[in-house]
C-alpha cells in the first residue's frame, strides 16, 4: 500500500514537472546572459550568449564596442555574439547591456578585464634562452654527464669483485 502511494506521488511530481517545463522555456524577454570566458585580457574575444533573444539583437559594454547577437540555428531562443575587448579597457569588472526585440537587459560585472603583469628583473620581454638560461642548462647536462659516468665506472668496479 505504501509503495503503490509513493509511486503515485511520485507520478504526479515527474507529471506536473513535465507539464512545467515547456512554459518555463517559452521566453519573451532577454534573459540569462553568459560571457565566457568571465576573465579576459585586453585584445581577446569574448563570446556573450543570451537566451529569449529568438530574433537576434545588439550587446554593449564599456570595455567593447557594440557588437550584434545572431541566432542560434536549431535553437528556438537563444542568441549568440562575439566582441573583442578594447586594448585600452582599463582592468576590472564590466557589465554587459542586451538589446533584443526592443528590450533591454543588463547583467552586472559580467566578466572581468585582466591588464599586463608587472615584471621585475624575472620578466622577459626577449625570444628564446637568455645567456644565463643557457648556463644553469649546460651546468645541468654537465652535472647529469658526471653523474652517469661516476654511476658507470662504480658498477664497473662491482662486477670485478
Amino acid at each position: 500500500m505504501r509503495t503503490t502511494r509513493a509511486l503515485a506521488v511520485s507520478a504526479t511530481a515527474v507529471a506536473a514537472l513535465g507539464l512545467a517545463a515547456p512554459t518555463a522555456a517559452a521566453w519573451d524577454n532577454p534573459s540569462n546572459i553568459v560571457a565566457m570566458p568571465s576573465v579576459i585580457a585586453r585584445g581577446g574575444q569574448l563570446t556573450v550568449t543570451v537566451d529569449g533573444c529568438p530574433k537576434g539583437g545588439t550587446m554593449t559594454s564599456k570595455a567593447f564596442p557594440p557588437a550584434t547577437l545572431s541566432p542560434i540555428h536549431g535553437s528556438n531562443e537563444t542568441s549568440k555574439g562575439t566582441a573583442t575587448i578594447n586594448s585600452n579597457a582599463t582592468p576590472g569588472s564590466y557589465d554587459i547591456t542586451v538589446t533584443c526585440d526592443g528590450k533591454t537587459l543588463t547583467k552586472p560585472a559580467a566578466f572581468t578585464v585582466i591588464g599586463g603583469v608587472r615584471g621585475g628583473l624575472g620578466g622577459s620581454s626577449s625570444s628564446g634562452a637568455t645567456p644565463t638560461d643557457m648556463a644553469i642548462g649546460g651546468g645541468l647536462v654537465a652535472l647529469a654527464l658526471i653523474g652517469g659516468g661516476v654511476f658507470w665506472m662504480r658498477r664497473r668496479s662491482e662486477s670485478k669483485i
